[in-house]
Protein backbone atom coordinates (compact mmCIF):
# COMPACT_ATOMS: atom_id res chain seq x y z
CA UNK A 1 0.00 0.00 0.00
CA UNK A 2 1.20 3.55 -0.92
CA UNK A 3 0.67 5.60 2.09
CA UNK A 4 -0.31 9.29 1.55
CA UNK A 5 1.01 11.49 4.68
CA UNK A 6 -1.29 14.66 5.18
CA UNK A 7 -0.16 15.26 8.58
CA UNK A 8 2.71 17.84 8.55
CA UNK A 9 1.33 19.84 11.02
CA UNK A 10 1.74 17.61 13.46
CA UNK A 11 5.51 16.68 11.71
CA UNK A 12 7.31 16.60 8.92
CA UNK A 13 10.07 13.66 7.57
CA UNK A 14 13.54 14.52 7.95
CA UNK A 15 15.40 16.08 4.58
CA UNK A 16 17.71 13.65 3.81
CA UNK A 17 19.98 17.21 3.02
CA UNK A 18 18.89 17.69 7.05
CA UNK A 19 20.07 13.99 7.60
CA UNK A 20 23.49 14.85 5.99
CA UNK A 21 24.61 17.67 7.45
CA UNK A 22 23.90 15.69 10.93
CA UNK A 23 25.15 12.89 10.69
CA UNK A 24 28.94 13.77 11.03
CA UNK A 25 27.64 15.40 14.98
CA UNK A 26 26.40 12.08 15.36
CA UNK A 27 29.68 10.13 14.58
CA UNK A 28 33.38 11.51 14.33
CA UNK A 29 32.73 15.03 15.33
CA UNK A 30 30.92 14.51 18.92
CA UNK A 31 32.74 16.80 20.68
CA UNK A 32 30.99 18.72 23.43
CA UNK A 33 30.43 22.52 22.38
CA UNK A 34 31.62 24.09 25.41
CA UNK A 35 35.08 21.84 25.48
CA UNK A 36 37.85 23.88 24.18
CA UNK A 37 39.95 21.45 23.05
CA UNK A 38 40.11 20.80 18.94
CA UNK A 39 36.64 18.70 19.08
CA UNK A 40 34.99 20.85 21.24
CA UNK A 41 35.58 24.26 19.19
CA UNK A 42 34.05 21.93 16.01
CA UNK A 43 31.07 21.81 17.97
CA UNK A 44 31.08 24.65 18.90
CA UNK A 45 31.75 26.69 15.92
CA UNK A 46 28.70 24.15 14.20
CA UNK A 47 26.38 25.38 16.66
CA UNK A 48 27.53 28.79 16.06
CA UNK A 49 27.07 28.41 12.63
CA UNK A 50 23.38 27.08 12.96
CA UNK A 51 22.23 30.31 14.71
CA UNK A 52 23.35 32.15 12.04
CA UNK A 53 21.61 30.38 9.82
CA UNK A 54 18.27 30.14 12.45
CA UNK A 55 18.49 33.87 13.01
CA UNK A 56 19.21 34.62 9.00
CA UNK A 57 15.60 33.02 8.59
CA UNK A 58 13.71 35.27 11.00
CA UNK A 59 15.58 38.57 10.27
CA UNK A 60 17.03 38.60 13.45
CA UNK A 61 20.74 38.67 15.17
CA UNK A 62 22.51 35.44 15.92
CA UNK A 63 23.06 36.47 19.52
CA UNK A 64 18.93 36.49 19.81
CA UNK A 65 18.72 33.01 19.64
CA UNK A 66 18.43 30.69 21.88
CA UNK A 67 18.54 26.85 21.69
CA UNK A 68 16.35 24.81 23.26
CA UNK A 69 14.53 21.21 23.63
CA UNK A 70 11.57 22.14 21.12
CA UNK A 71 8.50 25.00 20.81
CA UNK A 72 6.89 23.97 24.38
CA UNK A 73 9.99 24.27 26.38
CA UNK A 74 10.59 27.47 24.20
CA UNK A 75 7.14 28.86 25.00
CA UNK A 76 7.20 28.11 28.06
CA UNK A 77 10.87 30.33 28.50
CA UNK A 78 9.21 32.90 27.05
CA UNK A 79 6.13 33.46 29.21
CA UNK A 80 7.70 32.35 32.53
CA UNK A 81 10.73 33.95 32.13
CA UNK A 82 9.26 37.36 31.84
CA UNK A 83 6.96 36.64 34.13
CA UNK A 84 9.31 35.75 36.82
CA UNK A 85 11.36 39.06 36.43
CA UNK A 86 7.95 40.90 36.38
CA UNK A 87 7.08 41.19 39.76
CA UNK A 88 7.35 44.43 41.89
CA UNK A 89 9.53 44.86 44.90
CA UNK A 90 5.73 44.59 46.83
CA UNK A 91 5.56 41.53 45.37
CA UNK A 92 2.81 42.31 42.86
CA UNK A 93 2.17 39.38 40.54
CA UNK A 94 2.04 39.93 36.67
CA UNK A 95 -0.33 39.59 33.75
CA UNK A 96 -0.58 38.46 30.17
CA UNK A 97 -3.06 38.34 27.72
CA UNK A 98 -3.30 35.34 25.43
CA UNK A 99 -6.00 34.22 22.76
CA UNK A 100 -8.24 31.41 23.47
CA UNK A 101 -6.87 28.93 20.71
CA UNK A 102 -3.42 29.16 21.47
CA UNK A 103 -1.33 25.47 21.00
CA UNK A 104 -1.54 23.97 24.77
CA UNK A 105 2.09 24.87 25.59
CA UNK A 106 1.20 28.40 25.82
CA UNK A 107 -2.38 28.13 27.53
CA UNK A 108 -1.07 25.21 30.02
CA UNK A 109 1.79 27.68 30.55
CA UNK A 110 -0.44 30.82 31.50
CA UNK A 111 -2.83 28.47 33.14
CA UNK A 112 0.29 27.20 35.73
CA UNK A 113 1.19 30.54 36.00
CA UNK A 114 -2.09 31.70 37.07
CA UNK A 115 -2.22 28.97 40.01
CA UNK A 116 1.29 30.47 41.33
CA UNK A 117 -0.34 34.53 41.41
CA UNK A 118 -0.04 35.98 38.24
CA UNK A 119 -2.92 36.77 35.93
CA UNK A 120 -4.14 36.13 32.41
CA UNK A 121 -6.74 36.98 30.38
CA UNK A 122 -8.14 34.71 27.12
CA UNK A 123 -8.65 36.99 23.87
CA UNK A 124 -12.06 35.67 22.26
CA UNK A 125 -11.56 35.26 18.19
CA UNK A 126 -14.01 35.77 15.49
CA UNK A 127 -16.05 32.48 13.96
CA UNK A 128 -12.85 32.43 11.73
CA UNK A 129 -10.33 32.02 14.41
CA UNK A 130 -8.57 35.27 14.22
CA UNK A 131 -8.28 37.47 17.56
CA UNK A 132 -10.57 40.60 18.07
CA UNK A 133 -8.45 43.63 17.60
CA UNK A 134 -10.98 45.49 19.49
CA UNK A 135 -10.70 44.11 22.25
CA UNK A 136 -7.03 43.79 22.55
CA UNK A 137 -6.29 47.32 24.01
CA UNK A 138 -9.04 46.71 26.59
CA UNK A 139 -7.31 43.68 28.33
CA UNK A 140 -4.16 45.55 29.43
CA UNK A 141 -4.15 46.51 33.06
CA UNK A 142 -1.34 48.27 34.73
CA UNK A 143 0.14 44.42 35.36
CA UNK A 144 0.28 43.31 32.06
CA UNK A 145 3.96 42.22 31.31
CA UNK A 146 3.21 39.92 28.56
CA UNK A 147 1.11 39.49 25.24
CA UNK A 148 1.38 36.36 23.55
CA UNK A 149 -0.25 35.65 20.27
CA UNK A 150 0.19 33.10 18.08
CA UNK A 151 1.05 33.74 14.32
CA UNK A 152 -0.71 30.83 12.73
CA UNK A 153 -3.18 28.01 14.60
CA UNK A 154 -1.84 24.41 14.29
CA UNK A 155 -5.74 23.39 13.76
CA UNK A 156 -7.17 25.61 11.40
CA UNK A 157 -4.05 27.39 9.86
CA UNK A 158 -6.27 30.64 10.61
CA UNK A 159 -3.40 33.75 10.62
CA UNK A 160 -3.56 36.19 13.21
CA UNK A 161 -3.03 39.77 13.21
CA UNK A 162 0.18 39.71 15.35
CA UNK A 163 1.70 43.00 13.75
CA UNK A 164 -1.68 44.67 14.54
CA UNK A 165 -1.54 43.21 18.00
CA UNK A 166 2.18 43.76 18.57
CA UNK A 167 1.62 47.92 17.72
CA UNK A 168 -1.31 48.33 20.64
CA UNK A 169 0.60 46.16 22.81
CA UNK A 170 4.22 48.70 22.08
CA UNK A 171 2.44 51.89 22.49
CA UNK A 172 2.01 50.43 26.50
CA UNK A 173 4.99 49.31 26.88
CA UNK A 174 4.56 45.56 26.65
CA UNK A 175 6.49 42.88 25.09
CA UNK A 176 5.27 40.36 22.96
CA UNK A 177 5.42 36.98 22.11
CA UNK A 178 4.63 35.03 19.48
CA UNK A 179 4.29 30.73 18.98
CA UNK A 180 5.54 30.98 14.92
CA UNK A 181 6.07 26.92 15.36
CA UNK A 182 3.59 26.33 12.17
CA UNK A 183 4.25 29.55 10.64
CA UNK A 184 8.30 28.87 9.66
CA UNK A 185 8.43 27.69 6.66
CA UNK A 186 5.00 28.27 5.39
CA UNK A 187 5.15 31.81 5.13
CA UNK A 188 7.56 34.79 5.27
CA UNK A 189 8.34 35.21 9.29
CA UNK A 190 10.38 38.61 10.37
CA UNK A 191 10.15 39.73 13.55
CA UNK A 192 10.99 43.00 12.49
CA UNK A 193 7.91 43.14 10.04
CA UNK A 194 6.06 41.58 13.13
CA UNK A 195 6.95 43.70 15.96
CA UNK A 196 7.55 40.83 18.19
CA UNK A 197 10.25 40.54 21.32
CA UNK A 198 10.41 36.90 21.90
CA UNK A 199 9.28 34.12 18.95
CA UNK A 200 9.14 30.49 19.29
CA UNK A 201 10.20 27.95 16.65
CA UNK A 202 10.58 24.03 16.35
CA UNK A 203 13.05 22.31 14.03
CA UNK A 204 11.02 19.03 13.19
CA UNK A 205 8.12 21.58 11.84
CA UNK A 206 10.23 22.49 8.84
CA UNK A 207 11.94 19.02 8.22
CA UNK A 208 14.57 19.09 10.46
CA UNK A 209 15.29 16.76 13.20
CA UNK A 210 12.71 16.20 16.76
CA UNK A 211 13.94 17.55 19.79
CA UNK A 212 15.09 20.93 19.21
CA UNK A 213 14.04 24.58 18.63
CA UNK A 214 14.56 28.13 19.58
CA UNK A 215 13.34 31.02 21.58
CA UNK A 216 14.07 34.34 19.53
CA UNK A 217 14.65 36.71 22.33
CA UNK A 218 15.29 40.33 20.93
CA UNK A 219 18.19 42.34 22.50
CA UNK A 220 17.19 43.95 25.97
CA UNK A 221 14.20 42.07 26.61
CA UNK A 222 14.38 40.78 30.36
CA UNK A 223 13.84 37.43 30.54
CA UNK A 224 14.71 34.89 33.18
CA UNK A 225 16.04 31.21 32.48
CA UNK A 226 14.03 28.53 32.75
CA UNK A 227 16.52 26.10 33.62
CA UNK A 228 19.49 26.39 35.78
CA UNK A 229 22.66 24.79 35.26
CA UNK A 230 25.58 26.03 33.26
CA UNK A 231 26.40 28.94 30.92
CA UNK A 232 25.48 27.67 28.16
CA UNK A 233 23.33 30.07 25.84
CA UNK A 234 24.87 33.24 26.89
CA UNK A 235 23.30 31.76 30.25
CA UNK A 236 19.76 31.41 28.97
CA UNK A 237 19.53 28.22 29.07
CA UNK A 238 21.23 25.90 30.44
CA UNK A 239 22.23 22.16 29.51
CA UNK A 240 24.86 20.88 27.28
CA UNK A 241 23.52 21.61 23.23
CA UNK A 242 22.52 18.86 21.41
CA UNK A 243 24.87 19.57 19.04
CA UNK A 244 23.55 16.91 15.76
CA UNK A 245 20.09 18.63 16.41
CA UNK A 246 20.85 22.16 16.34
CA UNK A 247 22.80 21.64 13.28
CA UNK A 248 20.16 19.82 11.52
CA UNK A 249 17.82 22.66 12.59
CA UNK A 250 19.99 25.17 11.00
CA UNK A 251 20.15 23.50 7.48
CA UNK A 252 16.60 22.76 7.81
CA UNK A 253 16.20 26.98 8.18
CA UNK A 254 18.57 27.44 5.34
CA UNK A 255 16.37 25.53 3.09
CA UNK A 256 13.01 26.26 4.47
CA UNK A 257 14.25 30.26 3.55
CA UNK A 258 15.48 28.81 0.05
CA UNK A 259 12.23 27.09 -0.61
CA UNK A 260 9.68 29.38 0.62
CA UNK A 261 7.70 30.89 -2.36
CA UNK A 262 7.98 27.89 -4.47
CA UNK A 263 6.92 25.66 -1.41
CA UNK A 264 3.96 27.96 -0.59
CA UNK A 265 2.63 28.19 -3.81
CA UNK A 266 2.77 24.15 -4.66
CA UNK A 267 1.06 23.45 -1.10
CA UNK A 268 -1.93 26.07 -1.21
CA UNK A 269 -2.44 24.78 -4.70
CA UNK A 270 -3.22 21.30 -3.67
CA UNK A 271 -4.99 22.58 -0.68
CA UNK A 272 -7.18 24.40 -2.71
CA UNK A 273 -7.51 21.22 -5.13
CA UNK A 274 -8.03 18.96 -2.02
CA UNK A 275 -10.69 21.64 -1.02
CA UNK A 276 -12.84 22.09 -3.90
CA UNK A 277 -12.44 18.00 -4.30
CA UNK A 278 -14.41 17.29 -0.69
CA UNK A 279 -17.02 19.72 -1.18
CA UNK A 280 -18.39 18.80 -4.82
CA UNK A 281 -17.79 15.26 -3.76
CA UNK A 282 -19.32 15.08 -0.26
CA UNK A 283 -22.43 16.97 1.16
CA UNK A 284 -22.80 18.47 4.22
CA UNK A 285 -19.73 19.89 4.96
CA UNK A 286 -18.07 23.23 5.86
CA UNK A 287 -14.26 24.43 5.90
CA UNK A 288 -13.25 25.82 9.31
CA UNK A 289 -10.72 28.79 9.49
CA UNK A 290 -10.18 32.12 7.49
CA UNK A 291 -10.49 31.03 3.80
CA UNK A 292 -8.16 33.64 3.09
CA UNK A 293 -5.79 34.85 5.67
CA UNK A 294 -4.34 31.01 6.36
CA UNK A 295 -1.27 28.63 6.02
CA UNK A 296 -0.83 27.26 2.87
CA UNK A 297 -0.60 23.79 3.60
CA UNK A 298 -3.78 23.39 6.00
CA UNK A 299 -7.56 22.83 5.42
CA UNK A 300 -9.66 21.90 8.39
CA UNK A 301 -12.79 20.07 7.02
CA UNK A 302 -16.02 19.50 9.46
CA UNK A 303 -18.35 16.66 8.46
CA UNK A 304 -21.70 16.49 9.77
CA UNK A 305 -23.11 13.40 11.37
CA UNK A 306 -20.06 11.72 11.82
CA UNK A 307 -17.21 11.49 14.39
CA UNK A 308 -14.12 12.98 13.20
CA UNK A 309 -12.33 9.79 15.14
CA UNK A 310 -14.17 7.50 12.51
CA UNK A 311 -13.51 8.91 9.58
CA UNK A 312 -9.53 8.81 10.73
CA UNK A 313 -9.05 5.74 11.49
CA UNK A 314 -11.09 4.67 8.15
CA UNK A 315 -8.91 6.85 6.10
CA UNK A 316 -5.94 5.12 7.92
CA UNK A 317 -7.13 1.88 6.88
CA UNK A 318 -7.18 3.56 3.35
CA UNK A 319 -3.46 4.55 4.12
CA UNK A 320 -4.19 8.11 4.21
CA UNK A 321 -2.77 9.58 7.78
CA UNK A 322 -4.25 12.61 8.73
CA UNK A 323 -5.84 14.21 12.01
CA UNK A 324 -8.57 15.55 14.20
CA UNK A 325 -6.65 18.27 15.48
CA UNK A 326 -3.49 18.80 16.80
CA UNK A 327 -0.69 15.81 17.85
CA UNK A 328 -0.25 16.97 21.41
CA UNK A 329 -4.37 16.15 21.62
CA UNK A 330 -4.55 13.14 20.26
CA UNK A 331 -6.41 10.61 22.53
CA UNK A 332 -8.24 13.41 23.97
CA UNK A 333 -12.10 12.66 23.84
CA UNK A 334 -12.53 16.38 24.79
CA UNK A 335 -13.68 18.65 21.47
CA UNK A 336 -11.26 21.08 20.29
CA UNK A 337 -10.89 23.79 22.34
CA UNK A 338 -10.34 25.45 19.01
CA UNK A 339 -13.45 24.69 17.29
CA UNK A 340 -15.47 25.51 20.20
CA UNK A 341 -13.81 29.23 20.17
CA UNK A 342 -15.24 29.33 16.94
CA UNK A 343 -18.53 28.86 18.13
CA UNK A 344 -19.19 25.34 16.55
CA UNK A 345 -20.94 22.91 19.02
CA UNK A 346 -19.54 19.83 20.04
CA UNK A 347 -20.84 17.45 17.66
CA UNK A 348 -19.90 19.81 14.87
CA UNK A 349 -16.20 20.09 16.79
CA UNK A 350 -16.02 16.17 17.29
CA UNK A 351 -17.03 15.52 13.14
CA UNK A 352 -13.85 17.32 11.61
CA UNK A 353 -10.52 16.55 10.06
CA UNK A 354 -7.27 18.28 9.37
CA UNK A 355 -5.16 17.71 6.42
CA UNK A 356 -1.85 19.52 6.14
CA UNK A 357 0.07 19.24 3.20
CA UNK A 358 3.94 19.03 2.60
CA UNK A 359 6.18 19.82 -0.35
CA UNK A 360 6.75 16.17 -1.28
CA UNK A 361 2.58 15.79 -1.89
CA UNK A 362 1.15 15.60 -5.53
CA UNK A 363 -2.11 15.99 -7.43
CA UNK A 364 -2.31 12.00 -7.67
CA UNK A 365 -1.91 11.77 -4.42
CA UNK A 366 -4.65 14.76 -3.70
CA UNK A 367 -7.15 12.84 -5.86
CA UNK A 368 -6.93 9.90 -4.33
CA UNK A 369 -7.53 11.45 -0.63
CA UNK A 370 -10.66 13.18 -2.48
CA UNK A 371 -11.54 9.15 -3.78
CA UNK A 372 -10.93 8.20 -0.40
CA UNK A 373 -13.06 10.75 1.50
CA UNK A 374 -16.01 10.54 -0.34
CA UNK A 375 -16.18 6.92 0.31
CA UNK A 376 -15.41 6.63 3.52
CA UNK A 377 -17.93 9.69 4.42
CA UNK A 378 -20.52 8.04 3.38
CA UNK A 379 -19.91 4.36 4.56
CA UNK A 380 -19.35 5.70 7.78
CA UNK A 381 -22.78 8.13 7.62
CA UNK A 382 -24.51 5.11 6.75
CA UNK A 383 -24.08 3.82 10.07
CA UNK A 384 -24.85 7.22 11.74
CA UNK A 385 -27.97 7.62 14.20
CA UNK A 386 -27.66 11.03 13.44
CA UNK A 387 -27.47 11.07 9.65
CA UNK A 388 -30.34 8.45 9.98
CA UNK A 389 -32.35 10.95 11.39
CA UNK A 390 -31.08 13.69 9.48
CA UNK A 391 -32.43 12.10 6.24
CA UNK A 392 -35.86 11.34 7.63
CA UNK A 393 -35.95 14.47 8.31
CA UNK A 394 -35.88 15.68 5.09
CA UNK A 395 -37.89 12.75 3.56
CA UNK A 396 -40.73 14.65 5.86
CA UNK A 397 -40.22 17.52 4.99
CA UNK A 398 -40.35 16.82 1.08
CA UNK A 399 -43.48 15.12 1.60
CA UNK A 400 -45.48 17.96 3.32
CA UNK A 401 -44.09 20.41 0.44
CA UNK A 402 -45.65 17.43 -2.25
Amino acid sequence: MNRIYLDHNATTPVDPAVLEAMLPYLRDAYGNASSVHELGRAAREAVEKARAQVARLLGAEPREIVFTSGGTEADNQAIRGVLELARTPEGRPGHVVTSAIEHPAVLNTCQYVAKRGHAATYLAVDTTGRVKLAEVAPAFTPETVLVSVMLANNEIGTLQPVREVARLAHEKGIPVHTDAVQALGRVPVDVDDLGVDLLTISSHKIYGPKGTGALYVRRGTRIAPLLHGGHHENRRRAGTENVPGIVGFGRACELAGERLAEVAAHEARLRDRLQQGILARVPHVQVNGHLTERLPNTLNVGFMFVEGEGLLMNLDLEGIAVSTGSACSSGDLKPSHVLLALGLDHAAAHGTLRFSLGRSNTEVEIDATIDAVARVVERVRAMSPMYHDFRKQQQAEAASHA
